[in-house]
C-alpha cells in the first residue's frame, strides 16, 4: 500500500469511534470480511480472535482486517473498550500490505490521524472525502514504517531486550499517574538507568521521559474528553501536584490548554 495512488482507495460508509457498552462482544460474521477494517484501541481490555489466533487487546492494540478475515472479540465489561474502526477497499494491485496485528509505538502521530479521519465526516466538510484518501495512506504508511524500523531495530537487538523494554514501555501506558523515573523503570528492567535510556530511545523511538510524559498527556486527553472530569480532577489522577505545570505540559504536548479539550 506504500505506492498505491490515494484515488485507489475506495472508503466505505463503515467507520467510528465508539465508546463499547458493557455487553458489546463482536460475534462470528456469517461471511468472512468483506474489505479492509482499520481497527484500533484507545482504551480498555479485552480478547479478539483472527483467523483462529488470539490476541489480547489493550490501549495502542492495532488491527488490519483483510477480506476474508475471520473475527470474534469480547472485552471486560468492567474496562470496556474504547474503539476506532475504518472500512476501506482498495482498487488495483497491492503490494506492501501492513501486518495484522501490532502495538502502536508512535501512538500520539497515529491516533491524530485517526481523529482527522472521523472528524472530516462529522459534517459536511469540504473535500472530505479527498483528505481522507490522504489520511487513510498516512495511516498505512504509518504502520509500514513502524514495521521497517523495527526490523532495522531487531537486525541489532537481542528479541529478549526488545520484549523487556516495550514491556516497560506498555507499564507506563497501562499505569500514567505514577511517579516514573528512569531510575524506578531501570530497575524493573533489571538494566542500569544509562544502558536502559540508551536502549528504550533505540527501541521505542522516544526518551523515556518524554514517553513518559506522552503517555500522561494521553490518558488526560481521554479523561477530560470522555470521562467528564475537571482539569485539576485530571491533573491530580495522573500525579501533578502543580495545575499550572499540568496546563503548561499539556498545552506543549497537544497545542490546547486543557479546559479546551474538555
Amino acid at each position: 500500500m506504500l505506492h498505491l495512488s490515494p484515488d485507489l482507495y475506495e472508503l466505505k460508509p463503515g467507520f467510528a469511534t465508539i465508546h463499547c457498552e458493557p455487553g458489546w462482544q463482536w460475534r462470528k460474521r456469517d461471511f468472512p470480511m468483506p474489505d479492509y477494517d482499520l481497527f484500533y484501541v484507545w482504551g480498555g481490555e479485552g480478547v479478539l480472535t483472527l483467523n483462529g489466533k488470539q490476541f489480547n487487546l489493550q490501549p495502542q492494540s492495532c488491527f488490519l482486517f483483510r477480506p476474508g478475515d475471520e473475527t470474534t472479540a469480547t472485552h471486560n465489561p468492567q474496562k470496556p473498550l474504547t474503539l476506532t474502526y475504518i472500512h476501506f477497499d482498495v482498487n488495483g494491485s497491492v503490494k506492501l500490505i501492513p501486518q495484522p496485528h501490532r502495538i502502536v509505538k508512535d501512538f500520539i502521530s497515529f491516533e491524530s490521524l485517526l481523529t482527522r479521519y472521523v472528524r472530516l465526516f462529522l459534517i459536511n466538510t469540504f473535500g472530505a472525502e479527498i483528505e481522507a484518501k490522504l489520511v487513510l495512506k498516512q495511516l498505512m504508511i504509518h504502520l509500514l514504517r513502524e514495521e521497517q524500523e523495527k526490523e532495522v531495530k531487531t537486525a541489532n537487538v537481542s528479541f529478549n531486550l526488545i520484549e523487556t523494554i516495550e514491556e516497560i514501555a506498555n507499564f507506563v501506558q497501562q499505569h500514567p499517574g505514577q511517579q516514573h523515573t528512569v531510575e524506578s523503570l531501570a530497575a524493573r528492567a533489571n538494566l542500569s538507568p544509562k544502558y536502559f535510556s540508551q536502549k528504550f530511545k533505540e527501541i521505542i523511538g522516544q526518551t523515556v521521559r518524554t514517553y513518559i510524559v506522552h503517555s500522561r498527556i494521553k490518558r488526560a486527553e481521554h479523561l477530560l474528553h470522555f470521562a467528564g472530569m475537571t482539569v485539576t480532577e485530571a491533573a491530580e489522577a495522573l500525579g501533578y501536584n502543580d495545575l499550572h505545570f499540568f496546563s503548561r505540559q499539556f498545552k506543549q504536548y497537544t497545542g490546547k490548554n486543557p479546559s479546551e479539550v474538555r
